[in-house]
């Protein structure tokens, strides 16, 4: 199990530093609603992960049972495509950066957030985490090493709820401060928001770009 948790670790963390997310729960918790929609957001965001993981485990543990001492083509496979996916996105990333002096343009639905409910606040983070491309490659990526490694149904429990607190941590964070300290961490959320909003797209093609190369080369020790 431990060799799991270290090939999943990368993942998590490549789920957790994702500008948008984050910039929208920052742009929630400065709004007039900011307990409700914040909390709601949070529980669509863990839900997502939670699901899309399970989903992708779930698929792989299916697939026909290799010899973990050999070769694992169909693995290696899978996480061939996974990580040249990354590496498209990545470069996407990189080409659509701001150029300098160039206002960074952000998606529409964040002017609408002073407005959002509950239940919009908790579906937009299900689909932030769950059907963002970025994030979905991630988590198929970690559900094909959790999935094929083995484990037992315990052991596949706490590696997904382990990954899920990594992959959620730089939303919960935010959130769970905010209901206790909401006062002293406005200034910082909105500097916060401020500095993602200009470095997202580098922040993502970096971050992509390492995962994808990260993910191919397991893919090519897998044959």
């Amino acid at each position: 199990m431990g060799a799991v948790i270290g090939d999943i670790l990368p993942l998590a963390l490549g789920v957790a530093i994702s500008p948008i997310p984050i910039i929208a729960a920052i742009l929630m918790l400065l709004s007039p609603r900011a307990r409700v929609t914040g909390v709601g957001f949070l529980i669509g965001w863990v839900l997502g992960i939670v699901v899309a993981v399970t989903v992708f485990t779930l698929l792989s543990s299916i697939l026909p049972a290799e010899d973990p001492t050999a070769a694992q083509p169909i693995k290696g496979v899978i996480q061939l495509v996974l990580g040249a996916l990354l590496l498209l996105l990545a470069l996407r990333q990189w080409r659509g950066r701001p150029q300098p002096g160039e206002e960074p343009t952000m998606p529409k639905w964040m002017q609408a957030i002073d407005k959002i409910t509950f239940p919009k606040a908790l579906g937009l983070g299900f689909l932030l985490s769950a059907v963002n491309p970025k994030n979905l490659l991630l988590a198929a990526s970690a559900g094909v090493t959790i999935g094929a490694a083995g484990l037992d149904g315990g052991a596949i429990v706490l590696v997904i709820a382990l990954f899920t607190v990594i992959a959620a941590s730089t939303v919960l964070v935010p959130v769970v401060g905010y209901l206790f300290a909401a006062d002293r961490l406005r200034g910082p959320l909105d500097a916060l928001r401020g500095w993602l909003t200009k470095e997202n797209a580098t922040i993502m093609a970096v971050l992509l770009l390492v995962i994808g190369v990260a993910i191919i080369g397991k893919g090519i020790g897998s044959f």
